[in-house]
C-alpha cells in the first residue's frame, strides 16, 4: 500500500475451490471498501480448483473474458485448470491478461515437462489471437506455472527474456527471472527455492511507444513475518493434516505498471 493505497487494479489467483471462496475474500472487512469484483470459471480439473481474477472497477472496466481448455491429444482422461482471459481498460487503456495455473510436477519434473510446454504454447496462443485481434494493447501472462523461469515452458515455448534490453517487438519480458538468480523465491522445496508465480508482460508494456502504462517494478510479497515458517518459507495452511494457521505455501508476487506523464515545457 506504499505505492499503491488503494490496492491493487487487479489480482490473479491460482487453486481456488470455488467462487465462494472469491466472494469471503472481497468480502473482508480490510477489502470490503475497495469493492473487487470476481470473474471465476469452473474448470474440468480433477482436484476441483480453478483460477480467477479478482478487479477493482474504479481502475480496470472488463471488455471481454474467455475460458480455454488444455487438450493433450495422447491423453483423452487427462484435466487440467482452463486458462481465463479477461481484456478490459486498465486506467483507460486496453489490455488482456491470461490467469493461469499450469499441470503440476508430480512424477517429476521432467517426466510432467511435455504437460507444462503444451500450457505454455496454448496460452501463446491466447495471447497471439489478442494481439492479432487488436495489435495496440498490452498483455500479461500470470500464474502459478510450476516452473521456474528459465525452464523451458517459459524461456522457450513463451520466448520470455531476462533482460529488458533483449526484448524483442512482439516478445516477452520476465521480470523474475533476475530475481529468482538473486536467489529469491516464491516457494521452498526440499531447502531449494523456486519461483513458479510468476508475471511476464509483452513488449507492448516495456519500451512501447504507443503504451502509456510502463513496466515499473516487481516484488515478491515475502516481507510479512506471519507469512513465514522458522526457516523463512511460506507458512501453510496445513502441512501433513496439521492446521498451521498459515496463508499458503507460495508467496504472492506483483508488477506495477506506472503512467507515463509527457510534461509540456
Amino acid at each position: 500500500t506504499d505505492i499503491t493505497p488503494k490496492g491493487p487494479a487487479i489480482i490473479g489467483v491460482s487453486e481456488i475451490e470455488n467462487r465462494t471462496v472469491l466472494e469471503d475474500i472481497v468480502k473482508d472487512p480490510q477489502l470490503k471498501e475497495l469493492n473487487y469484483q470476481i470473474i471465476h470459471h469452473d474448470s474440468p480439473d480433477r482436484r476441483g480448483v480453478d483460477v480467477g481474477f479478482l478487479y477493482n472497477p474504479r481502475m480496470f472496466r472488463v471488455l471481454n473474458v474467455t475460458h480455454h481448455t488444455l487438450s493433450i491429444p495422447d491423453m483423452p482422461n487427462f484435466r487440467t485448470r482452463d486458462q481465463t482471459c479477461v481484456t478490459g481498460l486498465l486506467a483507460g487503456e486496453k489490455i488482456s491478461i491470461i490467469v493461469n495455473h499450469w499441470p503440476s510436477r508430480l512424477g517429476g519434473e521432467a517426466s510432467s515437462r511435455h504437460l507444462r510446454v503444451a500450457a505454455a504454447n496454448l496460452c501463446k496462443h491466447i495471447a497471439d489471437s489478442c494481439l492479432a485481434v487488436d495489435p495496440n494493447q498490452g498483455v500479461v501472462i500470470m500464474g502459478d506455472l510450476n516452473d521456474d523461469p528459465s525452464n523451458d515452458s517459459c524461456a522457450k515455448a513463451i520466448g520470455a527474456v531476462k533482460k529488458i534490453k533483449d526484448v524483442k517487438e512482439g516478445g516477452w519480458f520476465n521480470p523474475f527471472w533476475e530475481v529468482l538468480d538473486n536467489g529469491v523465491g516464491t516457494l521452498a522445496y526440499r531447502g531449494q527455492w523456486n519461483l513458479f508465480d510468476q508475471i511476464m508482460l509483452s513488449s507492448y508494456l516495456i519500451g512501447d511507444d504507443r503504451s502509456t502504462l510502463k513496466y515499473f517494478k516487481c516484488k515478491v510479497h515475502n516481507d510479512v513475518p506471519e507469512m513465514r515458517n522458522e526457516s523463512g518459507a511460506p507458512l501453510r495452511t496445513f502441512s501433513g493434516g496439521v492446521f498451521l494457521n498459515g496463508f499458503s505455501d507460495h508467496f504472492p508476487t506483483q508488477v506495477f505498471l506506472a503512467r507515463e506523464v509527457k510534461v509540456k515545457q
